[in-house]
């Protein structure tokens, strides 16, 4: 590990050296390139030196534990029991920067919530999923933009569908998809009884033209007209667009714009979106037969979390964890389990890096 850690900072330093030569900004894409590169580096580097300058800290206060002045050596003494517990921490944080980076963790995302079981009271839970996420948006400066949407006549979604772009955002929200189970008693419950309804969550990250090839021959587009909650037209004209998948049958529809090109243009990015997650879940599917476990990526299509109003509590069943706070959780206030998720799964893989050694 130590070896690879050494040739990273060269390479980082390579690059540093590069950077500081004012011809690399006469070519934008080789520039960008580099720093891109210099920033991915930067933390395992940052840790791998701290590491080091601890180490060589640690050797010579045990050299001064053997001095004449006992004053040095009780000083010695307290830099050794301060420094001992840091290096096992830095070299497991070494370990995690070194795993094998998630292609996918720039990406942006489409972010699908749909209601499952339970009627109007899980309609009503994807509109509060949906609140939650683009609150967390919001907090992280993500962009979100609604694809198309069905909402129901009390303030619900049957189905709504978004892109979030931003900094990493299919790195944050990747371990959020699977079904939601919400625990509280409708407003509609004249008894006080607590019911049950699920929703799924979705997050297939956006996916580009040039990584997918889909021939123009495999998509049929049908122009039909917009219709909101109940029925009713939203549009006059015809705007509203289906696109169909002829080989797999997947469809996806999108009357949120009252242009058809713009619909169209928003309905191909989920499907894309759609189609380069099958891709996906193909790849990991054959990576898991042939090692028996997929790293890192965990159970994502079982019930993954529930949320339980009369307890004010969010418990995640993949990592036991129970938060106390559903109000600030559905607030969007949900990096603490966003992190904790990742923690998760990167000790997961480094488990299955350790057994595949």
């Amino acid at each position: 590990m130590f070896a690879k850690l050494e040739s990273i900072e060269q390479k980082f330093e390579r690059l540093e050296k590069e950077l500081s030569n004012p011809d690399v900004f006469d070519d934008q894409t080789r520039y960008r390139r580099l720093t891109k590169t210099h920033s991915d580096l930067g933390d395992v580097v940052k840790v791998f030196r701290e590491y080091r300058f601890l180490e060589q800290a640690l050797r010579d206060n045990e050299e001064m534990l053997h001095d004449d002045d006992p004053e040095i050596r009780e000083m010695a003494k307290a830099e050794i029991e301060a420094i001992t517990p840091r290096l096992p921490e830095l070299e497991e944080r070494m370990k995690v920067l070194l795993l094998p980076a998630d292609p996918l963790d720039e990406k942006n995302i489409i972010l699908e919530i749909r209601a499952g079981t339970g009627g109007e009271e899980a309609a009503l839970f994807a509109a509060d999923l949906f609140r939650m996420y683009s609150r967390y948006a919001e907090i992280k400066g993500w962009k979100l933009e609604i694809m198309d949407a069905s909402e129901t006549g009390t303030g619900g979604f049957k189905e709504v569908i978004a892109n979030i772009s931003g900094d990493r955002v299919y790195s944050h929200l990747k371990y959020e998809s699977g079904t939601h189970r919400v625990q509280r008693v409708p407003s509609t419950e004249s008894q006080g009884r607590i019911h049950t309804s699920a929703v799924t969550v979705a997050i297939l990250p956006e996916a580009e033209e040039v990584e997918l090839n889909v021939p123009e021959t495999d998509i049929r587009v049908d122009v039909f007209r917009s219709s909101g909650p109940g029925g009713q037209s939203v549009n006059t004209t015809d705007s509203a667009i289906r696109v169909t998948h002829l080989p797999s049958g997947m469809i996806v529809t999108c009357q949120d714009e009252k242009s058809q090109h713009k619909n169209k243009a928003k309905a191909m990015k989920v499907l894309l979106a759609r189609l380069f997650q099958l891709e996906e879940d193909k790849r990991h599917k054959e990576q898991s037969d042939a090692r028996r476990a997929q790293v890192g990526t965990g159970d994502r299509s079982g019930r993954i979390r529930t949320y339980n109003f009369p307890q004010g509590r969010v418990s995640d069943h993949r990592i036991n964890l129970t938060l106390y706070r559903l109000d600030e959780f559905l607030a969007g206030e949900i990096a603490e389990m966003v992190q904790a998720l990742t923690s998760h799964y990167q000790a997961e893989a480094l488990k299955q890096q350790a057994d595949d050694a």
